[in-house]
């Protein structure tokens, strides 16, 4: 692409005008789609700021061959299928090589639908519903672990490390939460826990009186919560506590975030959830820690998946020595790294597996406590 610029020729008496070029910066476009406004904008401004963090890593390291910049285009899906739908149309209009994203699988479902329309290539840092990857999408990609993994590892955690009899389930009804719970149910039923109800909440309700009360009269052994993001978790676990809720709470992935504890304070002491093991000694952690804290702050919940995320769609891209859909594709199942968060190679689906193992809330702080294949995780 170029534009065109006049200028005059002298030649003898004559002014002769002509046309020369002027190249415009080349510009290598990656989307990112995830809820930067409502109630879980922290988490997707997690996923922005790891994405930007992994282009400016790679910038630093000398660029994209054949580019002059490589630019982020973040947008705002709310979490909202529709709204998710129309972040995908204008990042197709942009003309961006991949995209990362987005947060809830409510909203990578539909939109992954949409870019695979026009190829484009999507990783999700962030949603875990079994369906983003088992839809035959050839260029739909996962970096975080899936429901049916996390699940039955949250049932094994509670019927072996809390040697639970009974579990009362809640979930908000979104697509990730209960699909999740559903998981967690099968699961536990599985290995003899009783489940006692699986009742609904709605998305946006603040007042969890009701389902609380119930659960307080059945006395069961595991308050289970599968909540969309750490604000309603939060709340529901203050008043738990507040109401006298004598079963422990577990609760899962969307919670890993440093807020619900700020949000919560000393109710959340004491809770556990399931997340996908990152070691936070190894090199790459380290070094990710170093760039990042300085200009983000505390590195949360899906930062550093994010970060592998669009680091795996820019190394494919650059042994691709193409932008073309298919050849990347070939590359990105190529892949064979220590990431932040895991070791990424892909699967023949698009997953990268998962590796779920419980933490406890002690001293506000998030410790690893138990891992499915050991047991209790040793001090």
């Amino acid at each position: 692409m170029s534009k065109k610029s006049f200028s005059m020729l002298v030649v003898g008496m004559l002014v002769i005008p002509f046309i020369f070029s002027t190249a415009y910066a080349k510009t290598l476009k990656i989307g990112s789609m995830s809820p930067l406004t409502g109630p879980y904008a922290s988490d997707g401004t997690d996923i922005k700021n790891g994405v930007q963090t992994a282009i400016d890593v790679f910038e630093e390291a000398g660029g994209m061959p054949g580019y002059d910049k490589i630019e982020l285009f973040p947008q705002d899906t709310a979490c909202d299928p529709r709204q998710a739908v129309a972040a995908a149309n204008k990042l197709i209009n942009l003309e961006v090589v991949g995209v990362i994203g987005a947060y809830c699988s409510s909203s990578t479902i539909p939109s992954s639908e949409t870019l695979a329309e026009e190829d484009i290539i999507m990783i999700t840092p962030a949603s875990t519903n079994e369906k983003v990857t088992d839809r035959g999408l050839p260029y739909m990609f996962r970096m975080c672990g899936r429901d049916d993994d996390q699940a039955p590892a949250a049932a094994k955690f509670m019927k072996e490390a809390l040697n639970a009899k009974t579990i009362f389930i809640v979930d908000d009804k979104t697509t990730y939460s209960q699909g999740l719970a559903d998981g967690v149910s099968k699961s536990c039923k599985e290995l003899g826990i009783e489940v006692l109800s699986h009742d609904h909440v709605n998305q946006g309700d603040k007042d969890f009186s009701a389902v609380i009360t119930k659960a307080k009269t059945m006395n069961p052994d595991i308050f289970y919560m599968s909540l969309q993001g750490y604000s309603p978790a939060a709340m529901m676990t203050i008043q738990a506590k507040r109401f006298g809720l004598a079963a422990q709470i577990v609760t899962q992935d969307a919670v890993f975030q440093p807020k619900y504890m700020e949000v919560a304070k000393d109710a959340a002491e004491g809770v556990y959830l399931t997340y996908g093991y990152t070691d936070p000694t190894t090199p790459e952690y380290k070094a990710f820690e170093d760039i990042y804290v300085p200009k983000y702050g505390k590195i949360a919940a899906y930062a550093t998946y994010a970060y592998d995320s669009a680091t795996a769609l820019l190394k494919a891209i650059k042994a691709a020595g193409t932008t073309d859909s298919a050849k990347v594709k070939e590359e990105l199942m190529k892949l064979d790294f220590n990431g932040v968060s895991k070791h990424v190679k892909f699967k023949a689906n698009g997953d990268s597996g998962s590796s779920y193992i419980a933490f406890k809330v002690t001293g506000n702080e998030f410790v690893p406590y138990w891992e499915p294949v050991m047991g209790l995780i040793k001090k």
